[in-house]
C-alpha cells in the first residue's frame, strides 16, 4: 500500500511510526518513475511485506531533496527505524535488491 507524503512533518511521522520504510522520491513528469513504482510496490508486497511504502513528490517538497541529498529521480531510500541502510537511484536491479534486503531481514529478525 502506498502512502502519499505531502509535507516534511508527514515524512517524519511516517518514519517514526513504521520500523521498515521505503521512501520513493519522484516527480510527476518522470517516465522511469511511473514504470518503476508499481513494480517496486509489487516486489515489496510479494517479498518484503514488512516495508511500508511512502511516495514523496519532489516537485512539491524540494527541501526534502536537499535535506536527503537527492539529486535525481527516482531515488529510493530503504530505512529501518528511521535510519537509511540502502539507497537506489534511477535504475534498479531487482535481483540485487532482493539479495540486499534478504541479508538485512535476516540480521534484524
Amino acid at each position: 500500500m502506498e502512502n502519499i507524503l505531502s509535507s516534511e512533518s508527514e515524512i517524519e511521522l511516517f518514519l517514526n511510526t513504521n520500523n521498515f520504510t521505503v521512501l520513493y522520491f519522484s516527480t510527476p513528469d518522470c517516465t522511469v518513475c511511473k514504470v518503476l513504482k508499481p513494480k517496486l510496490i509489487e516486489f515489496l508486497e510479494e517479498n518484503f511485506s514488512k516495508f511500508k511504502f511512502g511516495y514523496v513528490d519532489l516537485s512539491q517538497l524540494k527541501e526534502s531533496a536537499a535535506q536527503r541529498n537527492i539529486f535525481t529521480v527516482p531515488t529510493i531510500l530503504f530505512l529501518y527505524e528511521g535510519k537509511e541502510f540502502i539507497r537506489k537511484a534511477r535504475h534498479i536491479n531487482f535481483g540485487e535488491l532482493y539479495d540486499e534486503l534478504s541479508r538485512f531481514y535476516s540480521m534484524v529478525e
